[in-house]
């Protein structure tokens, strides 16, 4: 298969309009199952270590345990608070949007059972696989105007026990996916100055 110019033009202004979606932006409106089946689909055409494709999928749409991965979020946060003490914008940001997401999904590693073909020396190339998947996902989630959040301030192993995980799977992420009001034009933590965007001849190093 073949792509032309526009093509490659609409892949990239769906990279560059990504977002990471907050709880302060999602609508009170269902995603329908065809567009989760669809984002889901997308992360599993990533590549993976080995062909090992070591990704489960759990999709999270009880209010219980929504609730009670948010508890660990605020748990979690107020220890990160104090962590960012001195950035004063820390403490108004608005991180997660676990209860006001229609869909939450968490995202595992499954542990293989044996040894798996380019992983005998880095050990981590199944995880990063897994993050492709993602990756995947987010993208298939904008292309659909559909929001994506990442929360990635939560404690692994009792997220793993509240969502019921399969035994020896690691928590990559937990994502929030809805419709939103907005998909903002600059990203959030760079419109309020979190951090300077980096330029590419700041990341380049050339040997």
């Amino acid at each position: 298969m073949q792509f032309n110019i526009e093509d490659t033009t609409t892949l990239l202004n769906i990279m560059k309009n990504r977002r990471d979606v907050r709880g302060n932006r999602f609508l009170n409106k269902e995603v329908e199952e065809e567009k989760i089946l669809k984002i889901l689909q997308a992360g599993l055409t990533a590549p993976s270590v080995g062909y090992s494709q070591p990704w489960k999928f759990i999709l999270i749409q009880d209010a219980k345990i929504k609730n009670s991965v948010f508890q660990n979020f605020e748990e979690e946060n107020n220890k990160a608070r104090k962590i960012f003490k001195d950035k004063t914008l820390y403490k108004d940001l608005k991180l997660e949007g676990i209860k006001e997401a229609p869909v939450n999904l968490a995202v595992l590693y499954k542990e293989p059972q044996e040894k798996i073909l380019g992983m005998t020396s880095q050990s981590k190339m199944g995880e990063y696989s897994v993050v492709c998947a993602i990756q995947n996902m987010w993208l298939m989630a904008r292309a659909l105007n559909i929001g994506l959040g990442w929360v990635s301030i939560l404690e692994e192993n009792k997220i793993l026990k509240l969502i019921k995980a399969p035994k020896n799977t690691k928590l990559i992420a937990y994502l929030c996916l809805g419709y939103v009001d907005e998909f903002l034009e600059v990203p959030e933590l760079k419109s309020l100055g979190w951090e300077d965007e980096k330029t590419l001849n700041e990341c380049l190093i050339i040997r």
